[in-house]
């Protein structure tokens, strides 16, 4: 099994993730498509945390690039282990990259989104727990931006969706790295009885 191989493909699979994380962040600064709000300053505060635009985006692209360098199986085993213990530690950092997206997506997710409301400017649904989620009919106290609560959960649902998916795949690569570093020392002992 080429574990170098597993790896480099791991790391072709961050970059999507990584690119929809940075677009998905940048929508969040321009709700219902107007820069106006943004220019008035009247955002959430977890827009301003750049959770797919540091943790889950720019951040994902150390471990991305470590797996996609890591070149083919050479069949030296030695190179390959040492390889793949610096995936292993690059693996470390896309996790507390998908982590840090993760947890503050969720927690946006449960404040709900900076409205105009009848009673000024507030987080309508900040003490709602999450529960605003199943009440639809609840979202038109925001009524400025337009569908802000529509727009909030679906951009903070892609977060969390490729986070996941991001901390998985660096999971993956840890028990990858991990299965080379137990296993590929098996390698030394059939050269060695190859070469007897």
């Amino acid at each position: 099994m080429c574990t170098v191989g597993f790896a480099r493909s791991l790391g072709f699979a961050l970059l999507p993730l990584a690119l929809g994380c940075i677009v998905a962040n940048v929508l969040l600064f321009f709700p219902g498509g107007e820069v106006s709000y943004l220019q008035q300053e009247r955002l959430s505060w977890y827009t301003w945390y750049f959770m797919g635009i540091g943790g889950g985006g720019v951040l994902m692209f150390l471990p991305a690039g470590v797996f996609i360098s890591l070149g083919k199986c050479t069949g030296c085993c030695w190179n390959e282990s040492f390889m793949m213990c610096g995936a292993v530690m690059a693996s470390l950092v896309g996790l507390a990259g998908s982590g840090y997206c993760f947890v503050i997506s969720a927690i946006a997710m449960l404040q709900g989104p900076f409205c105009f409301t009848d009673l000024g400017w507030m987080y309508p649904f900040s003490n709602a727990g999450g529960s605003y989620l199943l009440e639809p009919d609840s979202w038109l106290k925001c009524q400025q931006p337009q569908h802000i609560v529509e727009w909030n959960v679906t951009l903070l649902s892609v977060l969390l969706g490729l986070s996941a998916l991001q901390f998985i795949i660096c999971i993956l690569q840890i028990f990858n790295g991990l299965v080379t570093a137990v296993c590929r020392p098996c390698c030394y002992k059939q050269e060695y009885s190859l070469n007897a």
